[in-house]
C-alpha cells in the first residue's frame, strides 16, 4: 500500500510540474507585453562610498552608542524594489564586506536597514574590540560588493 501512495504522489507531482511548465511557456510565447528590466549598476560605475558619519576607525565607544552611516553617488530608500542608483544600508558587526550581488545575510550580526534607516543605537556589544562593516545593497538585498562597503575597528569601553 505504501508503494502505491509514493507512486501516485510521484504521478500527480510530476503532472503538476509538466502542467505549469507547459504553461509558462504558453504565457511566455504568448504575451505580447515586454517586462522591464531594472539595470543596476555595477559597482565600477559608481562613484561613490559609504562612510560612518560619526564614528572613527579604531575609535573608542560607551554604549548605547548611536551611529549614523552615509553614502554618496547613491540614494537611500526602503528595500522591496529594484531602482537603478539606490538601495539601503547594512551593518555587519565582526565581519567583512559581502561580495557583490549576494543577498547580505540577516543576523544578529548582519543587520538589515531595510526601511531606509541612516542610524541605529548600539546598545549590546561585549567589551573590547570589534568591526563595524556598512554595506550598501539594493532592494532585493543584494550587495554592491565591496565598493560600497566600509569596515572600521571600535573600542567599546
Amino acid at each position: 500500500m505504501k508503494s502505491k501512495n509514493t507512486l501516485l504522489t510521484f504521478a500527480l507531482l510530476a503532472t503538476g510540474f509538466v502542467a505549469c511548465n507547459n504553461q509558462s511557456k504558453e504565457n511566455s510565447t504568448d504575451s505580447t507585453e515586454e517586462t522591464a528590466v531594472v539595470e543596476t549598476p555595477k559597482p565600477a560605475e559608481i562613484d561613490g562610498e559609504v562612510f560612518f558619519v560619526n564614528v572613527k576607525d579604531s575609535q573608542d565607544i560607551k554604549l548605547p552608542f548611536i551611529v549614523e552611516f552615509g553614502v554618496t553617488g547613491m540614494e537611500v530608500e526602503p528595500a522591496g524594489e529594484k531602482k537603478s542608483g539606490k538601495g539601503h544600508h547594512h551593518m555587519i558587526i565582526d565581519g567583512t564586506f559581502v561580495p557583490e550581488g549576494t543577498i547580505v545575510p540577516m543576523s544578529q550580526t548582519s543587520i538589515h536597514y531595510g526601511k531606509g534607516q541612516t542610524q541605529d543605537t548600539i546598545k549590546t556589544l561585549a567589551k573590547g574590540m570589534h568591526t563595524l562593516t556598512l554595506q550598501f545593497a539594493d532592494g532585493f538585498h543584494m550587495s554592491y560588493g565591496e565598493k560600497l562597503s566600509k569596515t572600521i575597528s571600535v573600542n567599546v569601553k
